[in-house]
């Protein structure tokens, strides 16, 4: 099910007029096609006037006046010639990181003469790097129906279909342009692909997620925790300047319980708007059964630093933590944070099931057959007990392969 969002500052609006209603901010959640996370434009049937690779940029669209080259008014954006047969045009795009998709953002900045008047968005999860051609034959399932869009505007429609998806297509009927594709959504890592040892427990890849945070004035603090090396300050995380005694912070909602052994706090770029000083605090807080006492547990005491610096610290063994704060003083920017250590046997158990829940059935079944080896009527009662709640309700090749122990 979905829902066309017309969005204004602040506030997500479904439907219009008497009949409107808010409905939860999705935007707030990380770009999961964005390039900066990975993402890939892999297919485009047309892109004469633009090209498709403008679609999920990081930075927001521009436009000069009068640019034009051979083929006419340079856009930064995906733009395709006027159709003179029935058909629509569409743009693949490979999810930087998959996941479940909880919002979408069609933004046809600047595209005011030349935007398609209807668009959709489909989703599909996949094994491995298929070509473009696969993915055509791929199973798509909708995530927005075909919707009316306006032009030079940020069209939001909000997503609820709870399926992990590597891959979306953007389809605009009949054609035209669009300047920016935002797939907003949560994370789910693939339990095969983290290693027994030890893994960044905060990074945005294996699930990690900014859960709090005192001030965003001038980045996100999900930068922190994205992949790769920030190459600018404005890739990091800054603060607005304090002037009342107090210090900023951010919390980080681990990928799962786990014990944290090294922590990275990287400063590059931040000249003269670092920190003067950091500590980590981490708490376990769970639910159910496995909730913890809620009480935090000092990582790293508050501790210089030093600007455009990449800082590495050794943590004592503080127990098992599923919940870390970083507190600066007073205030600043940073640019990573990395912590490294190692999933809990029910940190992992959680992320395992997590991510198989998850799986659309086409896939699920896939990776049953072929990972597992169930045969198929063994496999659909497997699927059929989906949400499982517990590795011990599996049989014995899908808990091994979901507890990390087949490699």
């Amino acid at each position: 099910m979905t829902s066309h969002v017309q969005e204004q500052p602040g506030v997500a609006v479904v439907g219009s007029g008497a009949d409107a209603a808010p409905v939860q901010d999705f935007t707030h959640l990380p770009d999961l096609a964005s390039r900066s996370l990975g993402g890939s434009v892999v297919h485009a049937n047309d892109e004469l006037f633009a090209e498709r690779e403008n679609l999920i940029k990081p930075e927001a669209p521009t436009y000069s006046t009068y640019t034009f080259g051979h083929k006419g008014q340079v856009y930064d954006g995906w733009e395709t010639r006027r159709r003179r047969e029935p058909g629509f045009d569409f743009a693949i795009v490979r999810l930087g990181v998959p996941g479940i998709v909880r919002g979408v953002v069609v933004d046809t900045a600047f595209f005011k003469g030349n935007y398609p008047p209807a668009v959709s968005v489909e989703g599909a999860a996949v094994e491995g790097y298929p070509s473009p051609s696969e993915l055509q034959d791929a199973e798509w399932v909708p995530l927005v129906p075909r919707s009316p869009a306006a032009g030079d505007t940020r069209n939001a429609f909000a997503v609820d279909r709870p399926q992990r998806f590597t891959h979306v297509r953007l389809c605009m009927y009949p054609d035209g342009g669009v300047a920016r594709l935002r797939v907003h959504g949560e994370v789910v890592p693939d339990p095969r692909f983290l290693g027994a040892g030890a893994v960044d427990l905060a990074a945005l890849a294996n699930g990690g997620v900014v859960s709090g945070c005192s001030n965003t004035f001038f980045s996100s603090p999900t930068n922190l925790i994205s992949p790769g090396q920030a190459r600018v300050m404005g890739e990091g995380w800054e603060t607005a300047r304090r002037r009342d005694g107090g210090n900023d912070w951010v919390e980080f909602s681990l990928a799962g319980p786990g014990v944290v052994r090294l922590a990275e706090l990287d400063t590059s770029y931040f000249v003269g708007n670092a920190p003067g000083w950091a500590s980590l605090r981490g708490t376990r807080r769970g639910t159910g059964a496995a909730a913890g006492s809620g009480e935090w547990t000092e990582l790293l005491p508050r501790t210089r630093l030093q600007p455009d610096t990449r800082h590495l610290f050794r943590l004592p063994d503080a127990g098992e933590v599923d919940t870390v704060r970083l507190d600066v003083f007073p205030d600043g920017g940073m640019a990573r944070v990395r912590l490294h250590g190692a999933l809990s046997d029910q940190g992992r158990a959680r992320l395992g099931l997590r991510w198989f829940n998850s799986l659309p059935a086409a896939q699920a079944r896939q990776v049953l057959g072929e990972e597992c080896g169930l045969d198929g009527g063994t496999a659909d009662d497997v699927l059929t007990a989906r949400p499982v709640q517990a590795l011990d309700a599996l049989p014995d090749a899908v808990r091994s392969l979901l507890a990390g122990d087949a490699r």
